[in-house]
């Protein structure tokens, strides 16, 4: 498990690089439209709304297990053949928590 890292762009991106590497170019394309974004509106909120996404996203890949129940209950919501009602709030549990854990 990595540290958890500070709520800014570029200690996010070392650790989503170290955690899911394959979501590093995911993370840019949003940081750049977040920054156009931001600039165009003269707003900070897209790029409040990019460190919330990836911190959140940071607090629970960071726990393996974590990850992976999230998923695996994303695939019980996405396949529809079972009442996702279960799912859902489990998911929205481990959301809460992330955000919590990062202080959001």
């Amino acid at each position: 498990m990595i540290p958890l890292p500070e709520a800014t762009p570029d200690a996010l991106r070392t650790a989503v690089a170290k955690i899911a590497p394959s979501r590093v170019p995911e993370l840019t394309r949003h940081l750049f439209e977040a920054t156009t974004h931001a600039q165009q509106t003269q707003s900070l909120a897209p790029l409040r709304a990019f460190v919330h996404s990836w911190a959140v996203f940071v607090a629970i890949e960071r726990y393996p297990e974590r990850a992976s129940r999230l998923r695996e209950l994303e695939r019980i919501v996405d396949a529809g053949e079972a009442d996702p009602t279960d799912a859902i709030d489990e998911i929205r549990r481990i959301g809460e928590w992330a955000e919590s854990e990062v202080g959001l």
